[in-house]
């Protein structure tokens, strides 16, 4: 159904720039895209204009022009930096006579090419569906059904209402499949819940270093390299952090300026550990001259999938870039850790992140005395798992005198496993 480019083919971009800042968009950022989709980039056209041409987004003579670059280059693709409507898009191919693709038809071959999961593939096909459902256009007419009987010939169906139909269909089989899997990520997502394992979640600007950031902290060898959506799938890994315990990390796909909304509906299963993360590590490319637009993309899209008010450490990464610029710990009024500065490849500064987990996470640590009868040894062992006995001694009735500091994730855990039970055994607190 889809006549997708191959990768090695030759593209001219075409670049226009506009008054309203809601419409800009970084060429160098297209020429990322494109590299990264495997295409060469052969060529480039650019222009200001106030406004888009109803007919070819650019003017009459920017199309002709657009036409003379291909003819001229031998380009058997065109890419624009921007959207473009189904009509805009037939009336290019027809002048250019060859294959036109907006930024987001780009965004989403990106994504076929990364998706390596089942849920990833059925995501991205979704996605893809709903782009081209607008982009039917009326082929041949041969194939039209009839019916026999008298007032009942002539042409019925149209093979454009056949694709119309299918697309339909296969758009409702694949929404029912990534429900199913939306339920076992749930279930997952409850259990840790239940268990109260706070979950901390890298998120920020494509090719920001999440994924390098991950492996260094985790070594769990995710792929990845310096090209714009490197990472599709999420992986989730189990961290240790001092005074908090076991957490759950969670790489995830990079966001990039006007993501397309048919790519956060179809990603919402993935997005949901966003939206549902005790934490967001918000890692910045520090080494980006635009790193601050960056940072305000990834902001407008965290609040488009309702993920703007969970809690976030800025991770201003690649320092290693500068040489007058070391790893540390930026602190807010409430001294509370706001930006930790460091390097994912080089792994310096990693451990002033644990540091700031550690204290963003942890909350409010409680000093408590213990009075533990011998019949409550399996409360005794607990701590002794948690690793947050400071002193342990007996006092004359045979009963064991423990010196603890345990975080409140922790101690409510411990109060529902044993009912009660700790409560009797609290002497003081301290």
């Amino acid at each position: 159904m889809f006549d997708r480019y191959e990768a090695g083919e030759q593209a001219v971009l075409v670049h226009i720039t506009f008054s309203d800042d809601e419409k800009k968009e970084d060429l160098d950022e297209l020429k990322l895209l494109v590299s990264s989709s495997g295409v060469e980039t052969v060529g480039t056209v650019t222009g200001p204009r106030k406004s888009p041409h109803a007919r070819y987004f650019v003017g009459t003579g920017k199309a002709q022009e657009i036409a003379d670059t291909v003819q001229t280059l031998g380009a058997n693709v065109v890419i624009f930096n921007h959207s473009l409507t189904p009509a805009q898009q037939r009336n290019l191919e027809a002048i250019c006579q060859c294959l036109v693709l907006d930024r987001t038809a780009l965004i989403l071959d990106i994504f076929a090419q990364r998706a390596r999961t089942y849920e990833g593939k059925l995501q991205v096909e979704l996605a893809q569906l709903r782009f081209m459902s607008t982009r039917l256009i009326r082929g041949w007419s041969h194939l039209d059904k009839q019916k026999g009987g008298v007032g009942m010939r002539g042409p019925g169906e149209t093979q454009l209402e056949t694709d119309r139909r299918l697309l339909s269909a296969r758009i409702t089989a694949i929404k029912g499949r990534l429900a199913k899997v939306a339920k076992q990520r749930d279930q997952g997502r409850r259990a840790r819940q239940r268990a109260e394992v706070p979950t901390v979640s890298l998120v920020g600007y494509t090719n920001a270093g999440k994924s390098t950031l991950f492996n260094q902290i985790t070594d769990a060898g995710v792929y990845a390299a310096d090209q714009l959506f490197a990472t599709l799938d999420p992986t989730l890994r189990q961290i240790e952090i001092g005074d908090v315990g076991n957490c759950i990390l969670a790489d995830t796909v990079g966001f990039v300026r006007h993501l397309p909304h048919d790519l956060v509906a179809a990603f919402k299963a993935t997005l949901q550990e966003t939206r549902e993360a005790t934490l967001l590590l918000h890692v910045v490319d520090c080494s980006d001259e635009n790193y601050r637009g960056n940072i305000d993309a990834v902001e407008r899209v965290l609040t488009d999938i309702d993920a703007g008010d969970v809690p976030q450490l800025i991770i201003m990464n690649k320092i290693d870039a500068f040489d007058d610029v070391s790893p540390r710990i930026d602190f807010d009024d409430e001294e509370k850790p706001m930006r930790v500065w460091l390097s994912a490849r080089t792994g310096e500064g990693v451990e002033l992140l644990f540091e700031a987990l550690s204290s963003l996470l942890s909350g409010q640590i409680r000093a408590l005395q213990l009075a533990i009868p011998p019949a409550q040894g399996k409360l005794r062992a607990a701590f002794y798992e948690l690793n947050c006995i400071d002193n342990e001694s007996y006092d004359e009735n045979g009963d064991c005198i423990l010196d603890i500091r345990i975080n409140n994730v922790d101690l409510s855990r411990l109060r529902k496993q044993f009912d009660g039970a700790l409560e009797a055994c609290i002497v003081q607190n301290k």
